[in-house]
């Protein structure tokens, strides 16, 4: 989304040729694929860790930190190898994210007019908003100290940064398709 929101409002000239079917194509395939690989990566340390507190968790969802809670094993070099895998992956993506509002943002700041600014942020602020909100989140309930962590405050931040992100984003998004195809912005 943001490099959609990027190519929209930065080379809207070149919309059709940079993000054409191979390119969109492309980026799901890395997704998908980094995805999985860091779930698997995960799934495969997690299983293999000795569970003594029994293998029931207090939640819903089953997270690596709260089963990792449930191990006898102190040794968690794999389990930090993974963590450290998918936060170099998670950084990348942030700052090409940085780097594309960036962008989108001296692009809008060099339109003339108002309405230009309205259409533009229009389009990229719900994106904007959605990645904050998951990404405070996510950093809070991984970077909580233990003092603070409570089974019902490990599962409100588990849903907020699984479940509210995403749905708010498709609504948000639709808005923003609905308002698009309306002002004939592209």
């Amino acid at each position: 989304m943001c490099y959609d929101g990027y190519v929209s409002i930065c080379k809207p000239l070149h919309y059709g040729t940079l993000l054409g079917s191979r390119a969109c194509a492309h980026m799901a395939a890395a997704a998908w694929a980094s995805g999985f690989l860091t779930a698997l990566l995960h799934t495969a340390n997690t299983f293999s860790l000795p569970l003594c507190h029994g293998n029931a968790l207090g939640q819903f969802f089953c997270e690596v930190p709260q089963i990792l809670n449930l191990s006898c094993s102190k040794f968690y070099f794999r389990e930090v190898g993974v963590s450290a895998f998918a936060t170099s992956l998670a950084l990348a993506c942030f700052v090409f994210i940085i780097f594309s509002y960036v962008q989108i943002f001296r692009a809008v700041l060099r339109i003339p007019s108002e309405q230009g600014w309205h259409k533009a942020f229009s389009t990229c602020l719900p994106h904007l908003a959605v990645l904050s909100l998951f990404i405070s989140t996510a950093v809070f309930s991984y970077l909580k100290p233990p003092s603070i962590s409570s089974p019902s405050l490990d599962l409100s931040l588990s849903v907020l940064y699984s479940v509210v992100p995403p749905a708010l984003r498709q609504c948000l998004w639709a808005e923003v398709e609905v308002t698009r195809k309306k002002n004939d912005f592209h």
